[in-house]
């Protein structure tokens, strides 16, 4: 059965044509912070807030570095932990108001330790620049600020990754992957050393599984991703994270497998079967799409993308008569 062009084409339409999400809800969030050698950050600031909206809260971790924030609507919204003496660290996670969702865990690696050496705020602004350039396809200014955070805040190795990233954009598959392995190497050789770094470990592991597959080395890379499974063998985000990767280098059946892990680690997660059902769509696997994408409406019919998949939906089964 052949994949179908007009879908996605519906899919761009619609999304125009979405209702802004109502910032306050019933969504609760609740997440760990730790330093970059896994130990628990107490005090911690947090915030909470609507990338697209006003609305922001905040709260402090508490001795075990947990924190817990309630009241959200349905949608994107960003996470930023800080404190002083460390560098901040923020993700964005989407909220569901009727299922638990996934726990945030944030990483702040620690500033230097001398009080002549740069701030923690420099070297986050550092970063955020770095980052945004990266974002933007401009690889070689990108690369120029985070070699300059490299040598300002030297024991912070993770910008290895930061870096390996920006050569990878460019096509140096050779750099990037020294540059990964720089990074993985730091945290040690035994298993449980890339435990205790797990964040910074998964990270690399997966990239390097990127480098391969992107070499159509399919071997090594699925070498690379089983080793970062084998680290977090019970975080559905690994699995998801591997599963976007041989999608985006157009590997469906690969894709398929970690989408499914993910699923068969955390049966409610809404994220999965939503990606899953794309990827079916995308090989052209009608039956499996629709019961996955019709499964994510159920675990979540007030996500932003409800009104864009219940077209996609539409549209396969009006195919299908």
């Amino acid at each position: 059965m052949r994949p179908i062009t007009a879908i996605p084409l519906i899919v761009l339409s619609l999304a125009l044509l979405l209702p802004a999400q109502d910032d306050l809800g019933r969504g609760r969030l609740s997440g760990d912070v730790v330093d970059e050698s896994g130990a628990k950050v107490m005090g911690a600031r947090v915030v909470v807030e609507n990338p697209r909206g006003a609305t922001r809260m905040e709260t402090t971790t508490d001795k075990k570095g947990h924190f817990a924030v309630g009241g959200l609507g349905t949608g994107t919204w960003r996470v930023t932990a800080s404190k002083e003496g460390y560098l901040s660290a923020s993700t964005e996670v989407q909220v569901s108001q009727i299922k638990s969702n996934t726990p945030v865990a944030l990483t702040l690696p620690r500033a230097s330790a001398s009080g002549a050496g740069p701030s923690a705020e420099a070297g986050g602004s550092l970063l955020d620049s770095g980052n945004a350039l990266l974002k933007e396809g401009r690889y070689d200014e990108a690369l120029a600020v985070f070699e300059e955070f490299a040598v300002k805040f030297p024991e912070i190795y993770a910008v290895r990754l930061n870096i390996g990233s920006a050569f990878m954009g460019k096509g140096d598959l050779d750099r990037a992957e020294a540059e990964f392995k720089s990074a993985l190497d730091k945290n040690g050789p035994a298993p449980e050393d890339l435990r205790k770094q797990k964040d910074t470990s998964l990270k690399a592991l997966s990239a390097l599984g990127e480098v391969a597959l992107k070499r159509g080395d399919f071997e090594t890379a699925q070498a690379f991703f089983r080793r970062a499974l084998e680290i977090s063998p019970e975080d559905p985000s690994a699995a998801y994270n591997v599963g976007e990767i041989f999608f985006s280098n157009q590997k469906t059946d690969e894709a398929i497998a970690f989408f499914e892990l993910a699923i068969k680690i955390k049966k409610d997660w809404p994220k999965a079967y939503h990606r899953l059902g794309l990827v079916c769509l995308n090989k052209g696997d009608f039956p499996k799409a629709l019961e996955n994408l019709k499964k994510f409406l159920e675990l979540d019919p007030q996500n932003p993308e409800a009104a864009n998949v219940k077209a996609m939906i539409a549209t396969i089964e009006q195919i299908k008569k």
